[in-house]
């Protein structure tokens, strides 16, 4: 059996945006990198959990899923935000720069269409937090269609959590016993 993908994505899911009264969470320090296009003196503030490298790194060490950064950071996932998470260098979803001023223009992720394409016919987990109902529905008629598709979808303030990599872990376990069967 092929190994699904596990799409990562980094806003909202490695980078928890602040709540309600400006705060991420403890468990998370502080770095500032410099995106490409950005110079030096105008560097990003991102807000990372130094645990989530090992948490992820358990799961790709396993061999049970291919990892794929999918992201508006795009090569910048691999050059600056692995890195401060001891992560390999990972491919990444070659994503486009749409003008969009919402990031559901057909009331759906806009990254989906491009991940579809993409993946083609590959099994995939997929983790954002800014899935749609219509997202969670193609995901359901992937699996129906015989491509098995996951789509988890953490709280955007909390981040990823290890429940969510246990979740991984555990739907791919089960997809590689019901193909053995």
């Amino acid at each position: 059996m092929r190994s699904p993908y596990l799409l990562l994505d980094i806003d909202g899911v490695l980078i928890p945006f602040p709540d309600e009264h400006g705060s991420t969470p403890a468990t998370h320090a502080r770095h500032d990198v410099v995106p490409t296009g950005r110079s030096a003196d105008n560097p990003v503030t991102v807000w990372l959990n130094p645990d989530h490298g090992h948490l992820l790194m358990d799961v790709i060490r396993t061999g049970l899923v291919t990892p794929a950064w999918c992201t508006s950071w795009r090569q910048d996932a691999t050059a600056l935000i692995g890195p401060l998470l001891d992560l390999p260098t990972l491919p990444y979803v070659d994503l486009p720069h749409p003008q969009i001023t919402t990031s559901h223009p057909n009331d759906y992720l806009w990254k989906r269409d491009h991940v579809d394409a993409w993946l083609g016919d590959a099994p995939a987990v997929w983790i954002d937090d800014d899935f749609t109902s219509l997202d969670h529905e193609w995901a359901v008629e992937r699996t129906a269609k015989g491509t098995a598709t996951l789509l988890i979808q953490p709280d955007s303030h909390l981040g990823l959590q290890p429940e969510h990599l246990t979740e991984v872990t555990r739907w791919v376990a089960q997809l590689r016993t019901a193909r053995a069967a």
